[in-house]
């Protein structure tokens, strides 16, 4: 039976990020100096959601590999730009401080962070989106998440491309109106177009319309080789040859980005607390890392979703 009220599933690298180069390290810091906008950013972020969605239940979804071997064994320009030069990915000198903060804020307040060893949260949320009782409310900055959406079991994204304040909350129409395609297809359009920000190359030549038009002829990448090898298949002028050119890429570009849905995850406490777990600790970490404004918010959005 679904639930009412929905579970948010938080992509949380997306969230920090944001709120990262969101607020200015200026205008967060402990008394020592330590930047702690990315901390603040956070925790307001999902205050603001909890008391906007009506949610009873959250989990947050975290990086355990932000670029895993599998993926990069099938295409290895995936992510490469953004490999550091001594290895790992390249984060902020005074973000990556901030993440162990938020998981010990997260902790003590008592809402749920996992991860899974050889996955990125992307797919930590796939999971999580299929085997949670619905409704599920993905939030997350990144577009590849638009292949969760599930209109039957009430699975939508809510898009924080513009800001949690500003988020676009996105079923299947929205996909069809943004991209032409459905959103079960997405992945296979996104290997179409190319994502220069995830080191995907795309077929060369091929944009979004090209790339919705071949979607919604073909049905996926797999109709679009077989019709590869069809004499009788037709493709506008120079098409065809395009595709025959990558068709190496497009033989592993699906798996690259479509978002795992079996990941093993332990199981999690996700109704959200209606109020702190641990309030010393918290109250703690507030007066250490100057955040109690941000705390004291994200509790009393807590308190408020309890009451009402």
């Amino acid at each position: 039976m679904a639930h009412r009220s929905p579970i948010l599933l938080i992509d949380a690298p997306s969230l920090y990020f944001r709120a990262y180069f969101g607020i200015p390290e200026s205008a967060a810091r402990t008394e020592d100096g330590q930047p702690v906008n990315a901390v603040r950013g956070f925790l307001d972020m999902l205050a603001t959601l909890i008391r906007g969605r009506g949610a009873d239940r959250m989990v947050c979804a975290l990086d355990y590999d932000w670029r895993p071997a599998w993926r990069v064994d099938l295409l290895p320009s995936y992510k490469a730009h953004r490999v550091a030069p001594q290895g790992g990915e390249v984060v902020p000198d005074t973000l990556s401080p901030q993440v162990p903060m938020i998981l010990e804020v997260l902790e003590a307040v008592g809402i749920p962070a996992v991860g899974a060893t050889g996955y990125e949260a992307d797919d930590v949320l796939g999971t999580l989106s299929v085997t949670q009782p619905g409704p599920v409310e993905v939030v997350s900055g990144d577009r590849d998440l638009f292949q969760l959406i599930d209109d039957t079991r009430d699975v939508r994204l809510l898009y924080v491309g513009r800001g949690v304040a500003k988020l676009d909350d996105c079923d299947d129409a929205a996909v069809r109106a943004r991209y032409g395609v459905p959103a079960d297809r997405y992945a296979d359009f996104a290997a179409l177009r190319g994502d220069p920000s995830d080191g995907l190359p795309g077929v060369p030549g091929v944009g979004e319309k090209t790339a919705a038009r071949l979607i919604e002829r073909y049905g996926s990448i797999d109709g679009i080789l077989a019709a590869l090898d069809d004499s009788d298949s037709s493709f506008a002028p120079g098409l065809r040859t395009k595709l025959a050119g990558a068709r190496d890429y497009l033989a592993v570009a699906p798996t690259v980005v479509r978002v795992a849905l079996d990941v093993a995850l332990p199981e999690l406490p996700t109704a959200l607390p209606t109020a702190a777990a641990d309030p010393e600790r918290l109250l703690e970490l507030a007066g250490r890392w100057n955040l109690a404004g941000s705390a004291r918010r994200l509790v009393d959005a807590l308190a408020a979703r309890a009451d009402a």
